[in-house]
């Protein structure tokens, strides 16, 4: 099965957006969001599980706070799914593969869709 085109990143907008009270708070949490997304790159592609696994751990539980829980799904599935494996060399963990991407891309179109102060 050939990989499917990627489609363009569309700003993701929290639910939040709206309340000024929180506007700072989640600026901070998205401009925070291109270093996770490296670490948890970085992790994946050295098979660091450990790194990982804390990384979409801190974004599941984070990321609803910040009114992102398409976040925290992805995150949260991503950390089940690692704690059902029992070593990267298995067929499971290329298979997680999408899920990470999927993450990535999430995490990215955050990025996106916050306006700047």
């Amino acid at each position: 099965m050939p990989d499917e085109p990627m489609s363009p990143l569309r700003p993701l907008i929290s639910e939040f957006a709206d309340e000024p009270e929180l506007k700072e708070l989640v600026q901070l949490f998205t401009s925070e969001l291109p270093d996770r997304v490296r670490a948890i790159e970085n992790a994946w592609s050295t098979r660091e599980v450990t790194v990982l696994r804390r990384m979409v751990h801190q974004l599941r539980g984070a990321s609803a706070g910040y009114g992102y829980p398409t976040i925290g799904h992805a995150a949260g599935a991503i950390e089940d799914r690692l704690r059902e494996l029992g070593s990267t060399d298995e067929p499971g963990w290329l298979s997680l593969r999408r899920q990470v991407d999927q993450l990535v891309n999430l995490c990215r179109s955050a990025a996106m869709g916050v306006p700047r102060a």
